[in-house]
């Protein structure tokens, strides 16, 4: 019995930790989906790269300022007729020499590059900044479409099974008449017939669910299509006022809501200062450096070991005008071996320090040819920026006539739904009484079938062209 009860606590805990490892809902609502997206999105992982590596250039700009450091060194075998660096003499010899050295270098004066550069990266981090924002905006959007789809084809599925359920119960009733003799058994087939036109019908309504389900669920990046679902939730028709304002107050609230008209105005900026530091290579470089070196040898070195007791002193010369010799004390030379490894590194070291003056005078047109192609490349971020522009006020106007027509047809929908519901009574009445046939009964079922999905389609349709004219108006589909 212990056992048993261990065996169950393992298999609660184990249920319990992939439960929070897998930290989603099982019905899946507006606001979780698009903050789902907001972090697993592709394309939106990729606007976040693209703003590390806006972050990358203006760490590189600022490195752009710091001094260089750069350490050598170095260690190599001569053999043959090289230089003793002990004595400076050329001698037969194999010998291994080391040497190390470190320079630091600064800009001091590059045209006001650097500066330039540094104001480029911040003007980059800011256009990607932007691009993220104009990329969550539009999965936001389009994560809405795909869901108010899945609740179209929800609602539809719903329609038909209902219908279906009405054309079943009337089958019965009919076949009972038919077999009591007071009514045809054409009826009859009419309405079985009806019937496997509308089991059709759900069989395409079921994958049109199932499709649109996992159009959404591949765009929030879940691999679980067969449990994927949204939640059971319904929607109205939103309050709003936003086609109280004409075109032209929503046109000019995007203009400064809006990101794709930031992302063309950085793009423009960041053309212009491309041009800048492309003039800035006109200018001549200065530049500091100051260099420590050093060496160390194996070769052995002579030293002095005293006066020549056998020979105190070794003639020199002699004086030309007395004939008298000129003598010196006599050093005897003696061998020794190399000094030690930090002894010569100490002694044979040494400084450099300058400054290093570089002026542009002529390199094939290269430097003015790169200005010619920056100006064209921000003149064409000009012209991109006023298409922006015109395509935000065509999009506006587009977006506005939208709303307003899927408005007028969600009314005549309703309008629709309303008269074919009382015809769909009136025929069922008429052929409950054995005035009217089961082909009527059945054309003015199919009309109202019609009509309840052609509401639910202009209700939905009605929804997001609201929300895309409140996206404009700088109202989000949700907050993020």
């Amino acid at each position: 019995m212990k056992l048993i009860f261990t065996v169950i606590a393992v298999l609660v805990f184990s249920v319990a930790l992939v439960a929070q490892e897998n930290d989603v809902p099982t019905k899946w609502t507006l606001e979780a989906c698009v903050s789902y997206a907001m972090d697993n999105n592709i394309s939106i992982k990729q606007s976040r790269l693209d703003q590390e590596n806006a972050d990358i250039s203006k760490s590189e700009a600022i490195g752009n300022y710091l001094p260089s450091i750069n350490g050598n060194i170095s260690n190599s075998w001569n053999s043959g007729l090289t230089q003793n660096i002990t004595t400076g003499i050329l001698e037969q010899q194999v010998v291994r020499n080391l040497s190390a050295g470190a320079t630091a270098g600064i800009t001091l004066f590059d045209g006001l590059r650097n500066l330039r550069t540094f104001q480029r990266a911040k003007l980059e981090q800011l256009a990607a900044q932007y691009s993220l924002q104009l990329m969550k905006d539009d999965i936001a959007l389009f994560v809405a479409n795909a869901y108010l789809q899945i609740l179209v084809n929800k609602q539809q599925l719903e329609v038909l099974t209902e219908q279906n359920k009405v054309t079943k119960d009337q089958i019965e009733l009919t076949r009972k008449t038919v077999e009591a003799g007071t009514a045809p058994q054409g009826d009859l087939l009419e309405i079985e017939a009806t019937d496997a036109d509308e089991e059709q019908q759900i069989i395409v309504a079921k994958n049109n669910l199932r499709i649109s389900k996992i159009s959404l669920a591949q765009t929030l990046l879940i691999e679980d299509y067969q449990n994927f679902d949204i939640a059971d939730e319904e929607y109205d028709i939103p309050l709003t006022d936003i086609l109280s304002n004409s075109p032209e107050e929503i046109i000019e609230k995007a203009k400064q809501e809006r990101y794709e008209l930031k992302v063309a105005e950085q793009d423009l900026e960041l053309a212009e200062k491309d041009i800048e530091i492309a003039r800035s290579q006109l200018y001549p470089t200065l530049n500091g450096f100051i260099n420590y070196n050093t060496r160390e040898s194996d070769r052995g070195r002579t030293v002095g070991g005293g006066i020549d007791p056998d020979q105190p002193t070794r003639e020199i010369g002699v004086v030309e005008a007395t004939g008298q010799a000129v003598v010196a004390p006599n050093i005897l030379i003696e061998n020794a071996g190399p000094s030690s490894f930090f002894s010569q590194l100490s002694r044979n070291d040494g400084y450099s320090y300058g400054l290093q003056l570089n002026i542009p005078v002529f390199n094939g047109f290269a430097t003015r040819n790169q200005i010619k192609r920056r100006e064209v490349a921000a003149k064409r971020a000009e012209f991109q920026l006023d298409q922006t522009e015109l395509d935000l006020e065509a999009n506006v106007y587009q977006a506005y006539v939208d709303a307003q027509g899927a408005a007028k047809a969600y009314e005549a929908a309703q309008k629709a739904v309303e008269s074919q519901q009382l015809a769909f009574e009136y025929a069922q009445q008429r052929f409950d009484v054995g005035v009217s046939n089961a082909f009527e009964l059945s054309q003015s079922k199919f009309r109202l079938t019609n009509a309840q999905n052609r509401l639910i389609n202009a209700k939905y349709d009605y929804i997001f062209n609201l929300k895309v004219l409140e996206l404009y108006f700088g109202i989000r589909v949700v907050e993020y």
